[in-house]
């Protein structure tokens, strides 16, 4: 209620600003917030209101899995004085409470049937028995007081150390057994064996907002739908040619299964796999001059996903930095069930989750102090993962994919994102089981298996979000492909980057009206 107030509020104040008076960075900051307090009150209005309260927790989303690595020590939270570590506490008792609200949601979900699907519970009840198991020892949130900082006090370790480790013995692991005891005792009976929002109150007209709140656009879920099927084609296409290339002889189908199978693609080990990471940033480091301007300076780090989160996390993800600490940005690559994974999407992952994706798009904006905070901190998902999928394209021009196996990582990286289109909409607005959304991913691109269900049973859980990828990649491609036309020779790409990078985070509507200002800025003046 305060939010939808707050946001009803700030709408009205926006009106007596005259727009027209501003300054083109001035208007990109107003129709930015603007778009966010008007996405803001149809969230928190019915049907988007009685629905995401009660679907607070799943295995994917939630506190309960960033928390641990946030409060370890070796996340984004400082704890590099006194006040840090007392912060520290007064973090793990809100989170407590954010638990125990948690399940108050859930269980007034089950009564207005709005409940996750059952192996969705079934993942949660694994999460938490593993939560509640661990002890001090283990637990990531006594990471701070297994490493001090070299300047503190004696008698300070000593209490932190008691505090924490009693903070996870009578406050956490208490508070994690009680959700295990909830999902096992009432929420799993109640749990649904359908998989989309189209089947629960409220859920078809609710996955039209996710569809136009992710993707900040206008498009409806059948529009997207057929975007996915056309651009899963055209892909298919790139695919064929080098399965030609490298003179595969058989169909596309054992083409993909020759990739997923055959033991020349499999890393030797997870030091392996380090290693050429490490290798392809640095020629991609060497490219980069040619394609923009300006780097973070930020460092960005390279290491496998840790243990407790691998079994259920993606392939490859990013973590931004954080200046103000010196902590680095970090590239995270997946080594659970290593004979899954496949060395010919490693040159793609890197572009998208590190340079010049993700850490290029996140840092450029936090290092950028003259930024209001909404732009320097916030995020959408149509211009942060759509800036990284268009990053994926950039890898020719930075003399990645001369391998071949490496350009059909491209194509299959390409077609996640195009299936994703088929995929959400078939899953929550078509009525498509956990299954045949699966056999889908399996059927139309190389990805292993465990892979495909982390990806479906993500898109279960976090509806709409993957859409935004290959909708915002489009409309940044198309207008490049815009100012291309119109600028001629006077179009410069390292220009054209930082025109879409140094913004911070905006809707795809506000960046085609910055683009299209950037391009009239050449024009002479009447």
């Amino acid at each position: 209620a305060a939010e939808k107030s707050a946001a009803v509020k700030e709408l009205q104040e926006l009106t007596a600003i005259p727009r027209e008076r501003l300054t083109p960075p001035e208007r990109i900051a107003y129709d930015t917030f603007r778009w966010s307090r008007a996405d803001a009150l149809e969230k928190n209005s019915p049907p988007a209101s009685l629905i995401w309260p009660p679907l607070t927790l799943d295995h994917h989303n939630g506190w309960h899995v960033f928390f641990p690595e946030f409060s370890s020590g070796e996340g984004i939270a400082p704890y590099r004085t006194v006040q840090d570590y007392e912060d520290g506490l007064a973090r793990i008792d809100g989170f407590v409470e954010y638990l125990d609200r948690a399940v108050r949601r859930m269980r007034g979900g089950i009564a207005a049937g709005v409940v996750q699907p059952r192996f969705v519970v079934d993942r949660m009840i694994v999460q938490f028995e593993r939560f509640a198991g661990q002890g001090p020892e283990t637990s990531p949130y006594c990471g701070p007081i297994r490493k001090f900082p070299s300047d503190m006090a004696p008698a300070d370790r000593e209490r932190f150390t008691k505090a924490y480790t009693v903070a996870v013995d009578a406050k956490l692991r208490p508070a994690f057994r009680r959700v295990h005891s909830f999902l096992v005792d009432e929420y799993r009976r109640a749990a649904r064996d359908s998989v989309g929002l189209s089947a629960i109150p409220g859920g078809a007209p609710y996955y039209e907002y996710l569809v136009r709140s992710h993707t900040t656009t206008l498009l409806t879920a059948r529009q997207i739908h057929e975007i996915g099927l056309s651009e899963v084609a055209r892909i298919e296409k790139g695919m064929r040619t080098v399965m030609q290339r490298v003179a595969f002889k058989g169909s596309l189908s054992e083409f993909f299964e020759y990739l997923r199978t055959d033991r020349s693609f499999k890393p030797a080990s997870a030091a392996a796999v380090l290693d050429g990471y490490l290798a392809i940033g640095s020629r991609v480091d060497a490219a980069m001059p040619r394609l923009f301007k300006v780097a973070p300076k930020t460092l960005l780090e390279i290491r496998p996903t840790p243990d407790y989160q691998a079994p259920t996390d993606a392939a490859a993800r990013y973590n931004s930095g954080a200046p103000d600490t010196g902590k680095p940005g970090v590239f995270y690559f997946n080594t659970y069930d290593l004979k899954s994974r496949s060395t010919w999407m490693m040159e793609t992952l890197y572009l998208h989750e590190a340079v010049p994706g993700h850490h290029f798009q996140s840092m450029l904006a936090v290092e950028n102090t003259a930024l209001p905070k909404l732009l320097r901190f916030g995020w959408n998902t149509a211009y942060g993962e759509g800036w990284a999928l268009y990053a994926e394209s950039l890898g020719p021009e930075l003399g990645l994919f001369e391998d071949s196996y490496q350009l059909f990582g491209y194509y299959d990286a390409e077609m996640l994102r195009a299936m994703r289109l088929v995929v959400d909409t078939g899953l929550h607005a078509f009525g498509w089981t956990r299954e045949q959304a699966i056999d889908y991913m399996l059927a139309h691109s190389a990805m292993g298996r465990t892979d495909v269900v982390a990806e479906v049973e993500r898109y279960i859980v976090n509806p709409g979000q993957a859409l935004a990828y290959k909708i915002g990649a489009l409309t940044i491609q198309r207008l490049r492909r815009k100012a291309e036309q119109q600028l001629g020779a006077r179009f410069d790409v390292r220009a054209f980057h930082s025109q879409v990078l140094m913004t911070g985070a905006i809707p795809m509507t506000v960046l085609e009206t910055r683009i299209d200002d950037w391009i009239a800025s050449f024009r002479p003046s009447k």
